[in-house]
């Protein structure tokens, strides 16, 4: 019997992105191998996202568009967010769906795959996967790596559903990421981006002595590496150590991911994070003191309900006060099962819509004038890949796929370069390989 294909579509965060490359690794070691095409898959996988509405409307419409294309008799796979938080309203309400295996299932996912398909698996490992501590993982495409160092929250944020089905943090120990870091590395990868839902609240689950600090300064030291990346620092877990660590250890980029949510202190109280528009800015002041030209990224929420024209106008303040280099900002979502769902002062969809636009084109402005600033500069580049002939990469200020990137003359994938900045537009820059 030939080994049977399988296609594996990601939907949602980087953390689901590391799960999917390790459910990926786990199927190549059982003999399984990639369709060149959903169609031509024996079975279709799509890993789900269910943060919020939106997600969860693009997980069923790929659901049913999968179903519609793949062939007769492949089977269909539906596994993550969404298979954990409603998988009996899954397969309920979409009866062509083989299997849905939520999160705390994985490690059974191999064998309900064998057993769909008839296939007896290579066994070229006999324990389970347990999905967090996993350090198998497809091959790198690109030249960075997301790599989750714990699961779970054990925050209280009302407007937050993920503690609900990711649970409580769960941190793994330094040796096991480090050991997954040096794999990457060995495969080609140049930049490690450390991920989690509460990064810098790493080990405080657990009874060893291990923090955030010791997490950063252990990888750092993969041999190959370039850079070390942090995403998603709640504020208030920011101690002066990891602002100096990350200051100060070259290794490490200068990147501040500051999950602020808002300026507003009302606002900030209703969604259970402490903090405001003065504590937030007194923090931006400790990170340039230690490094100046550390980039700034954050995340707010808009239209949280309650919300006034006048919050908007302290969110606007707080943004020209800040200067940040890069801002998303999200239509609230009301989710099941949390408290900000019941509260009152709910606005309706198209007035949240033209402030999340009015808020974007501030700080587009700022954004741009930022990178504007970079022209005339000599800078590190990572070549992430090739488009159309063109080298396209990112330097310590970019994160990948969320932030601004960087084209060039020359050069080839994963290659390291000093660029002279030549020009802006907007979030994107040009450069010259110097040399």
């Amino acid at each position: 019997m030939a080994a049977p294909s399988v296609w594996l579509t990601t939907l949602g965060c980087a953390k689901n992105q590391v799960d999917s490359e390790k459910i990926d690794g786990v199927l190549g070691d059982a003999g399984f191998t990639h369709a060149a095409a959903p169609e031509q898959a024996d079975v279709i996988m799509i890993n789900t996202c269910a943060f919020i509405e939106d997600a969860r409307r693009e997980s069923i419409d790929t659901i049913l568009e999968l179903s519609e294309a793949r062939r007769a008799g492949a089977r269909l796979v539906v596994l993550g967010c969404m298979a954990q938080r409603y998988g009996q309203e899954i397969a309920e309400a979409i009866p062509d769906v083989d299997a849905v295996i939520g999160i705390d299932q994985y490690s059974e996912l191999i064998p309900a795959v064998e057993g769909m398909t008839g296939w007896q698996g290579v066994r070229l490992h006999s324990s389970a996967m347990d999905i967090l501590h996993e350090v198998r993982r497809g091959a790198p495409a690109m030249p960075f790596a997301y790599l989750k160092v714990a699961e779970g929250c054990d925050k209280t944020c009302t407007f937050c559903a993920i503690p609900s089905f990711r649970g409580r943090q769960r941190s793994r120990p330094i040796a096991h990421v480090v050991a997954e870091a040096e794999r990457l590395v060995s495969d080609g990868v140049r930049e490690i981006v450390l991920v989690a839902q509460d990064l810098a609240a790493y080990g405080r689950d657990t009874d060893r002595p291990e923090r955030i600090v010791d997490l950063v300064h252990a990888v750092a030291e993969t041999p190959g590496l370039w850079k070390v990346r942090l995403l998603y620092l709640y504020p208030s877990e920011i101690r002066p150590g990891l602002i100096r660590e990350i200051a100060d250890n070259g290794k490490v980029a200068s990147y501040f991911d500051l999950s602020l949510q808002h300026a507003e202190r009302r606002l900030l109280r209703a969604m259970a994070r402490p903090g405001g528009a003065d504590r937030y800015l007194r923090l931006i002041d400790d990170i340039k003191a230690a490094a100046p030209d550390a980039a700034l990224r954050s995340s707010f929420i808009v239209g949280f309900p309650g919300e006034t024209e006048a919050d908007v106008g302290t969110l606007e303040g707080f943004l020209e006060a800040a200067g940040l280099d890069w801002a998303g900002f999200f239509p609230y979502s009301a989710e099941e099962g949390t408290s900000a769902a019941l509260l009152p002062g709910r606005l309706d969809h198209e007035e949240i819509a033209e402030r999340t636009r009015h808020l974007q084109t501030i700080q587009e402005t700022i954004t741009a004038g930022k990178r504007a600033g970079t022209v005339g500069q000599t800078i590190e580049v990572l070549i992430d890949q090739i488009e159309d002939g063109i080298p396209v990469g990112r330097s310590a200020r970019e994160a990948p796929e969320i932030d601004g990137m960087i084209t060039l003359d020359r050069g080839i994938q994963g290659q390291v370069v000093q660029a002279r900045i030549t020009a802006a537009y907007g979030p994107d820059l040009e450069g010259i390989v110097a040399g």
